[in-house]
């Protein structure tokens, strides 16, 4: 019995590394062509549609202002775009500072959530948003997102030329990437997600998955799904799957940047992660439940790669270290004797390779300092995603046996400059 639970464990992952080796290349190769369009799609940038940039703010005062210069800077003909702060019942200063900026620039302006979607969380706020706009394109991001200057015109360049696209997805980089250990391992898991995952996704399937920020979809589609599920805690993720099952594609467009604040402490980065993990096992027991109900039998290949990345392969990774531990003490009479060590130095070797090989994409990052980050990486905080999962599961189990209400963390910002945001 043991000797087949290790088989499977080694099975599972080794699906999921071949699996990310795959998606690795087939990231870089988008890196190397997808500017060559640009050229093309430019010409075509003349009839501009109307773009509402919606940002949730609950207690942003930390970040708001800096996100609003940055707004401010936004290269795209300021009569036909409107930056909507969603003020959700903050208690700090974050109104005070976004009206500060709406009274310099026109085109910014706040609204304050309502009943019932007062103080829920981000989907409501984004719903209050819907219901009080008209543009034809619908840009999100979150409230310490600074996004470059182009990065709308890039968004919306997309989906004038992508007519088979419901939205577009840029890439965001970590603006505090040198402030802790932590952040500097986020800033690795980052760029690899971007690139391995949403790159690699979309040049060898057309699927990418809409994140929580820097995103624009058209106000059609998102009209038509009826605007984001209040009860998701991952909400770009659910979004994502009923996109597809309308038919549409989402595209990945790496020219349109922003740059996002990420946890400096172990606390906001368990709790963020939490709910990232909780939302995306949601969204899978959800549309898995109804598969014989999705029009678009495509969207299962989403489906199966997070049923597969938070229940299989963490199941698989668990397994294999309990059987290991436990060999230690006890002899389990594993047949696969030291080939299960020289598939663990394989496995690490491939997990740094695959790494390196995605931080020269951005080249600024390709050095010896986190060449030996990438190595501690693996042995901490690859491993706390593990525990993390089951705890995240835990909750996720406990939540629907006794039907509790979904709560939306928000997390926690931190000052970048000695200061908060005013102009």
């Amino acid at each position: 019995m043991a000797n087949l639970l290790f088989y499977m464990a080694l099975i599972l992952i080794w699906v999921m590394l071949l699996y990310h080796m795959f998606l690795m290349q087939g990231g870089y190769r988008h890196f190397q062509t997808f500017e060559k369009i640009i050229p093309k799609w430019e010409k075509n940038m003349v009839d501009l549609p109307t773009v509402s940039v919606f940002i949730p703010a609950h207690n942003e005062e930390v970040v708001i202002g800096q996100t609003l210069k940055a707004m401010s800077r936004l290269y795209y003909p300021k009569d036909k775009l409107e930056v909507i702060v969603i003020n959700d019942n903050s208690s700090d200063r974050t109104g005070e500072i976004v009206q500060e900026f709406a009274g310099k620039y026109p085109f910014i302006r706040m609204i304050e959530t309502k009943p019932p979607n007062r103080g829920k969380g981000k989907s409501s706020a984004l719903n209050e948003a819907l219901y009080q706009s008209e543009s034809e394109i619908i840009a999100v991001y979150d409230a310490d997102n600074t996004p470059e200057r182009m990065a709308i015109w890039y968004l919306v360049m997309g989906l004038v030329n992508d007519p088979k696209s419901a939205a577009i997805v840029g890439k965001f980089r970590v603006i505090n990437a040198a402030k802790t250990w932590l952040t500097r391992f986020i800033n690795i898991e980052t760029i690899c997600f971007q690139w391995m995952a949403q790159g690699g996704r979309w040049k060898w399937f057309k699927v990418a998955t809409i994140p929580g920020t820097n995103f624009a979809i058209r106000r059609s589609i998102i009209e038509e799904l009826g605007g984001w599920d209040v009860k998701a805690l991952a909400e770009d993720t659910e979004l994502t799957i009923r996109v597809y099952n309308l038919g549409y594609h989402i595209r990945f467009f790496p020219a349109a940047i922003t740059w996002e604040q990420e946890p400096e402490t172990l606390k906001v980065w368990w709790k963020q992660r939490t709910r990232w993990a909780r939302g995306n096992q949601y969204v899978v027991l959800k549309f898995l439940s109804q598969f014989f109900k999705l029009k678009r039998k495509r969207i299962i290949f989403d489906l199966f790669y997070f049923f597969f990345t938070y229940f299989l392969f963490f199941f698989g990774v668990i397994v294999s270290n309990v059987l290991f531990i436990i060999n230690l003490f006890y002899d389990l009479q594993l047949t696969i004797g030291n080939v299960s060590l020289a598939l663990w130095v394989l496995a690490f070797l491939l997990f740094l390779t695959e790494v390196m090989i995605t931080l020269s994409i951005e080249k600024a990052e390709m050095n010896l300092k986190n060449f030996f980050y990438v190595i501690f990486m693996y042995f901490t905080y690859s491993q706390m995603w593990i525990v993390l999962v089951i705890y995240a599961l835990y909750l996720e189990i406990k939540r629907v046996l006794f039907h509790q209400e979904v709560k939306w963390y928000k997390t926690e910002r931190f000052d970048q400059k000695g200061k908060g945001g005013s102009l």
